[in-house]
C-alpha cells in the first residue's frame, strides 16, 4: 500500500471533515510542533499531493479550494510558531549557556540569516528536515520578523496551496504531477541563485567597508 492510498484510507475511515481536518492539523504539527523533524513523510509533500487527490475523487463533499487554502494558512501558521518558539524560547536558553563554540555558531547564523535568510526560509519548505527545523533556527537567528513573515507566506502558498492544487488536478492529468515537481526543482534553483547573489553583494559591501572609511 502505498502513503498516498493509505491517505485515502483515511477519508473512509473517518470522514471529509474529520479528513480535512486532521490533514490541517498535521501541516501545523510538522512545523509547529517539530513533528516533521522526526517523521517528515507524514507532514510533508506526500500528504498534502495526496489529499488533493482525495479531494478530485469525492469533489462533491470536499471542496478543493476549501482544502488547500486552509493547507497553505496552517503551513504558515506552524512556521509562525516555530519561530516564535525559536526566537523566544530557544535564544533565552542559549544565551545563558554560552560557550565560544556555541556563541560563533549563533553569530554564524544572525550572518546568515541576515545575508540570504529571506530565500532560506522559502527553499525550506521543500527540503523534508529542514522544512521543521528552518523556522526554529531563524528565531534563535533573530532574523528580522517582517523578513520571515514575508517568505514563510510565499512559502506556504507555493508548497502547500501548489502541491494539493497539483495532487487535485493530476488525479486528471497525470502530467500535472511531472510538471509540479518540475516548478518545485525550479523555485528552488531560483531562490538558491537570488540567495547567492544576495549572500555575494552583502559579503563585498562588508570587504568595501573598511576601505570607505579609511578614504
Amino acid at each position: 500500500m502505498t502513503f498516498a492510498t493509505e491517505i485515502a484510507s483515511w477519508y473512509a475511515q473517518i470522514g471529509p471533515v474529520l479528513f480535512v481536518a486532521v490533514v490541517w492539523g498535521l501541516v501545523f504539527a510538522g512545523t509547529g510542533l517539530l513533528i516533521g523533524a522526526f517523521v517528515p513523510f507524514i507532514t510533508g509533500d506526500s500528504l498534502i499531493f495526496a489529499a488533493g487527490i482525495v479531494a478530485a475523487n469525492f469533489p462533491d463533499v470536499i471542496n478543493i479550494w476549501v482544502l488547500a487554502i486552509g493547507i497553505g494558512i496552517f503551513a504558515w501558521l506552524g512556521d509562525q510558531v516555530g519561530y516564535t518558539l525559536g526566537r523566544h524560547f530557544g535564544r533565552p536558553y542559549l544565551d545563558k549557556r554560552q560557550g565560544v563554540v556555541l556563541t560563533k555558531a549563533i553569530s554564524n547564523a544572525e550572518k546568515f540569516y541576515s545575508a540570504w535568510g529571506w530565500w532560506a526560509v522559502v527553499v525550506a519548505r521543500f527540503v523534508p528536515f529542514a522544512r521543521a527545523l528552518i523556522p526554529v533556527i531563524a528565531g534563535i537567528g533573530k532574523m528580522n520578523y517582517y523578513k520571515f513573515f514575508s517568505a514563510n507566506l510565499v512559502g506556504a502558498v507555493l508548497w502547500g496551496f501548489g502541491l494539493s492544487m497539483a495532487g487535485y488536478y493530476a488525479a486528471s492529468i497525470p502530467l500535472v504531477k511531472n510538471i509540479s515537481y518540475f516548478l518545485a526543482v525550479f523555485f528552488i534553483a531560483a531562490s538558491l541563485v537570488a540567495g547567492i547573489r544576495a549572500w555575494y553583494k552583502n559579503n563585498k559591501s562588508a570587504k568595501l567597508a573598511p576601505l570607505s572609511t579609511k578614504l
